[in-house]
């Protein structure tokens, strides 16, 4: 899909949340969702056939986020889905979370560890981050296995590589 239809519909999912009043709940539990989606290739599968009915692709959804997310999380990617523009969905969610941290004047930090970060956990990593690049950020965090430990941030351009595997591999160099 063309850069102006990703806009499009993360403009539009932008304005749906902040008009409902949840667009801080929302950008995060679509931020969630598009994580998943990317790591699973039957997820993925599922959502992105198009010889699958979009009512049952958009009944996948139900079925995965049914009162584990808000309704306006299920409706908006739903819509997204039934669309047919599943295969964008990663793509339209980072724009999503690009404009809401923008709205905010916040620079967003993806985040990846090996295991999920307690809430008292990312508010010192955030508290950490925003120390060593000056900046105010919205934090996501996932959790990717292939971290091993450590963590993984992105700020921009900026990665700050703190992982197991890193150290490893400098500790390797040098021998």
């Amino acid at each position: 899909m063309s850069d102006a239809r990703i806009q499009g519909y993360a403009r539009a999912l932008f304005e749906v949340a902040r008009a409902e009043g949840t667009l801080d709940e929302v950008e995060d539990e679509l931020f969630r969702f598009a994580r998943s989606y990317e790591s699973s290739d039957e997820l993925r599968s599922a959502l992105t056939d198009e010889q699958i009915p979009a009512d049952k692709r958009q009944a996948i959804i139900e079925d995965l986020l049914g009162g584990k997310a808000t309704a306006t999380t299920s409706q908006l990617l739903g819509m997204v889905v039934g669309s047919g523009r599943g295969r964008d969905l990663p793509a339209i969610v980072d724009q999503l979370v690009h404009r809401a941290s923008n709205a905010k004047q916040l620079d967003v930090a993806q985040v990846r560890t090996a295991v999920a970060l307690t809430a008292d956990q990312e508010a010192r990593l955030k508290a950490a981050l925003e120390n060593a690049t000056g900046k105010s950020l919205n934090l996501k965090a996932t959790v990717d296995p292939s971290v091993v430990g450590g963590v993984v941030a992105v700020v921009g351009d900026d990665v700050i590589d703190d992982s197991v595997r890193t150290r490893i591999d400098q500790l390797k160099s040098r021998l």
